[in-house]
Parts: structure tokens; C-alpha cells; sequence
């Protein structure tokens, strides 16, 4: 079943567990405005609401993955329509997301962009993609999460580099650099990234989940931070009775059926 979406931003399931959501604004090298912002924080929403959904991934139309910010809207005095109060930037980059993202980055992507990005837990490129922070070449600021996830991604000197210069990293480089999982040949990003969905969405989901909460974690937190979340996480997952019917079903080599 198909969710509410516009023509600027597209929903699509594919299997049972994964889930597409795609920017559709290839004219406008899918810059962000009011209504993808309103509609991708709609999407979000319904995707942790959906259970039988374990792994969305994030992709754009066209030559360009995302050109940040409409200047449209900026130069019509609505910047900040783009930034809802709750998720902030495109409704996406402070929105809570329990379950993985995949970005599937087909081409340039630029300032928000970018923080689109590094809002997702896992990067496929194509071989024309790119990453950069303009902003301060006009003056601003990469100030939705850019200027540090980007240090949480990168060793500090290059980090820093990127948001000083405004130039940016090619995908071969990013790769190298850990900025990017993956770098596919142009035009196969979307069916990596499914790729890896799909084999995600095999494993536990409560224990993905609570994984990727530790995970996520580990670079905010001190030790002794971390680990009360890490044992809050493995408390969660005993609850469950995946891991048992992970054993069980390694024991009797057949798929596990999860209950979560």
C-alpha cells in the first residue's frame, strides 16, 4: 500500500519490509521547498509508524541527489518553511528514525543536500556523485547538522576542509575517506541500496533496532553513557524472543520468523 505523497516526493514499498522514498524534483535538481519538507516529515512519521516496514532508503530523480535549499523559496522571503519545528531542515534531519536509512546518492549533492545525507545511517554512491558544502560561499553556514555530523564521518583536518573551502569530495574520494558505504557503477545506487536493505531487513528487527541505537550513540556519549544505553538496549532485545528463535532456527537451518 501506497502512502500519502505528492508528485514532488515519491513512496513505494518494495517486498514487505522495504520501503523507497524518493525526491522528485529533477528541474530543480530536487531542492528542498515547503512541500517536499512538509511531505518527507509526513513520510518519516508513517514509516516508524508502520511496522512491517524495517528499512527505508532515501533516493532522488535525475542527475542530482539534492541541491539544498530552493532559492526560489529564500528569495520569496519563506526560508523557513523548509525547516519544520520539529524534524527540522526537509523535515528529515532531526527527525527520530528507530529504523535505518540508505541514502542512495545518484549525483551531486550539495549543502542540505549533504545534511540529507548524513541524516541516513548508510551512503551508496554512484560514480557521478559528489559532496559539498557550499554555504560559505554565499555567506551561510551548513547549519542543519552539516558542520559536525560531517566531523563524526571524517577525520577533523578534512572535515574541516570541506566546510571551509566549500569544495567538493568526488564519490571514489568519499569512499576512501569513510564518508560513503558503497560506489557502484552510475546508475546502480538505488539497487545497492536495496541490496543492503534487503539484507537488513532479514535480521531481528527489534535487535536492528536497538543495535543502531547504541551504534548512533557512541560517538555522543562518554563510556559510561554508552554503556547505560547499551544495557538498556541488550535489556530490550532479551524481552523479545527474536534471539531465541534466532538460535532455534540456526539449530533447524531454516529462516527465523521473527516476532518484532
Amino acid at each position: 500500500m501506497n502512502m500519502p505523497a505528492n508528485d514532488e516526493v515519491q513512496f513505494e514499498r518494495v517486498g514487505e519490509h522495504v520501503a523507497v522514498v524518493t525526491l522528485n524534483r529533477p528541474a530543480a535538481r530536487n531542492a528542498v521547498n515547503g512541500a517536499v519538507a512538509r511531505t518527507l516529515e509526513s513520510l518519516v512519521a508513517q514509516v516508524e509508524a508502520d511496522k512491517s516496514i524495517r528499512v527505508a532508503v532515501l533516493a532522488a530523480a535525475g542527475s542530482t541527489f539534492c541541491a539544498g535549499v530552493d532559492l526560489k523559496t529564500v528569495a520569496a522571503g519563506n526560508i523557513m518553511e523548509v525547516a519544520r519545528p520539529q524534524t527540522g531542515f526537509a523535515g528529515f534531519v532531526y527527525a527520530p528514525k528507530s529504523k535505518p536509512w540508505i541514502a542512495a546518492v545518484q549525483g551531486p549533492a550539495m549543502g542540505g543536500g549533504v545534511e540529507l545525507a548524513l541524516s541516513c545511517d548508510l551512503v551508496v554512491a554512484g560514480e557521478a556523485a559528489s559532496f559539498a558544502f557550499p554555504e560559505v560561499k554565499r555567506g551561510l553556514i551548513a547549519g542543519a547538522a552539516g558542520a559536525y555530523r560531517i566531523t563524526r564521518c571524517l577525520s577533523r583536518p578534512l572535515a574541516i576542509e570541506m566546510i571551509v573551502t566549500g569544495e567538493p569530495l568526488g564519490a571514489r574520494r568519499a569512499y576512501e575517506v569513510g564518508l560513503v558505504n558503497r560506489v557502484t557503477a552510475q546508475g546502480a545506487e538505488r539497487e545497492e541500496a536495496l541490496t543492503i536493505a534487503t539484507l537488513i531487513a532479514t535480521n531481528s528487527p527489534v535487535a536492528v533496532r536497538e543495535s543502531l541505537r547504541v551504534t548512533r550513540y557512541a560517538s555522543d556519549l562518554c563510556e559510561a553513557e554508552i554503556r547505560a544505553v547499551q544495557d538498556d538496549a541488550v535489556a530490550r532485545v532479551l524481552s523479545s524472543s527474536d534471539y531465541q528463535e534466532g538460535a532455534k532456527a540456526f539449530v533447524e537451518r531454516r529462516a527465523p520468523v521473527w516476532s518484532s
